[in-house]
């Protein structure tokens, strides 16, 4: 092997990646418990499918275009590992191989699309959102991934690199991203038939909260191993993103008693991702204290955004916005206030002696990031509106996702009945309308 290679390091990172990837059928189960009944095979699949189409186009160009070197400016790669020629076995980043980086960065790649189903949620063609998913990793995901996460000695992206823009594992190029683009996408299609008139409740807590506990246990990877080494750094990453997600569930919990008089399942799961998001850009920069300072504040700021939606009007079904956008703006600027200067970066924030400057540079980074992924969102989905069409119709939308898109549904109701020792006649007989009409949605 190579001069420079740790065995550790490497097994380090391979299981990291391992547990990145988990974050995406995780994210599946979260979204999927949130939606009505009709619409949860559509909900799984629609994060599912993330992981085919975007391994095939990270293989072809997706990993040239985000870490190949530099085109100009930091702006984009140059196309030299197409289809990861050129890439040795013994080539190395930093103690890893290049190969197991890439296996790395590609779960990150995987999962910011998938974030944005949730903001679409019951509506969307899932031949148009596979398209989607395709160009908007290639023009928006690859580019920002080199903005913010390729370093070159100065020469590398131009927000991270170049800039000074502190991210340690995406809450910009990962949550902001993917928040933004969530926005952008809920206003193209519209709202959902019903909005703000019907009930539109999670039809499976228990989904819900398998979802959050595997995005949990996942996130440990997302964070810890974007150190790339078995090191302090990542430690203190692990033991950061453990205590700031603990304190935004206590956040949001406490934000929902004093606004709405209740505790629920879904503000502890909700309030858990949005701990886990909010940590992400800081895990490396901060201490475990500002760790848990930025939980609670993040905790209790998306617990209020959630209500945007209804005050402006967008119909962001899943909270993408709420949670991811919301969330990753906070974790980001917050840099500015608590980074030490001790951990994994030098830079330190406004209450470590630090002053503004890095809270603006952390401002920069997420208008430029928000501003950009909105944009191009926007446009990608009316293209592909105007085209193909991206929403189904009103029959489809009203009789149910999962029987017109999939031919399938995700739970069998006659075996209820059946297993009851009533014939079908007899449970329909029983049944009530309200029931019926509670069922059927």
């Amino acid at each position: 092997m190579p001069d420079g290679f740790s065995a550790g390091d490497t097994a380090f990172v391979f299981i990291c990646a391992a547990l990145v990837m988990i974050m995406t059928p995780g994210l599946a189960f979260f979204y999927g418990g949130m939606v009505r009944v009709k619409s949860t095979l559509n909900m799984l699949v629609m994060s599912f499918v993330s992981l085919a189409i975007v391994s095939v186009l990270w293989v072809l160009y997706g990993y040239s275009l985000a870490f190949g070197p530099d085109a100009g400016a930091g702006l984009i790669g140059n196309l030299d590992y197409l289809g990861m020629r050129g890439i040795g076995l013994n080539d190395l980043t930093g103690t890893i191989p290049v190969t197991a980086f890439s296996a790395f960065q590609l779960m990150f790649a995987i999962i910011t699309p998938a974030l944005i189903s949730g903001a679409i949620a019951d509506r969307a063609k899932f031949a148009a959102w596979g398209l989607f998913v395709a160009l908007w990793v290639t023009i928006v995901y690859f580019p920002v991934a080199h903005w913010v996460f390729f370093f070159d000695g100065g020469d590398g992206g131009w927000l991270g690199d170049r800039n000074g823009v502190i991210d340690f594992a995406g809450g910009t190029a990962v949550h902001i991203n993917a928040g933004a683009a969530g926005l952008a996408l809920c206003l193209v299609l519209g709202k959902r038939i019903g909005f703000k008139k019907d009930p539109m409740r999670p039809h499976s807590l228990p989904l819900v909260m398998l979802g959050s506990g595997l995005l949990w246990f996942g996130w440990f990877g997302f964070n810890a191993g974007s150190a790339l080494a078995a090191n302090g750094v990542a430690g203190m990453a692990f033991l950061n993103t453990q205590v700031a997600t603990a304190a935004a569930v206590i956040g949001w919990l406490a934000y929902e008693k004093i606004r709405h008089g209740a505790f629920t399942t879904l503000g502890a799961a909700s309030g858990a991702v949005a701990g886990l998001v909010a940590i992400t850009p800081a895990c490396g920069s901060v201490s475990p204290l500002g760790a848990v300072a930025i939980g609670v504040i993040a905790g209790a700021a998306c617990a209020a955004a959630i209500s945007l939606k209804y005050r402006w009007g967008f119909d962001d079904s899943l909270d993408v916005v709420g949670v991811h956008l919301v969330g990753g703006v906070i974790g980001s600027l917050l840099i500015g206030l608590f980074a030490t200067g001790h951990v994994g970066q030098t830079a330190q924030g406004l209450f470590y002696g630090g002053g503004l400057g890095q809270l603006g540079k952390q401002a920069m980074g997420v208008v430029v990031v928000g501003l950009y992924s909105f944009v191009l969102s926007w446009l990608l989905g009316k293209a592909i509106d105007r085209t193909i069409g991206f929403r189904v119709s009103e029959e489809v939308e009203v009789a149910g996702i999962d029987q017109a898109e999939h031919a399938e549904s995700a739970y069998d109701f006659s075996a209820v009945g059946a297993s009851l020792g009533r014939t079908p006649s007899a449970a329909s007989a029983t049944t009530t309308a309200p029931q019926k009409a509670e069922v059927d949605a």
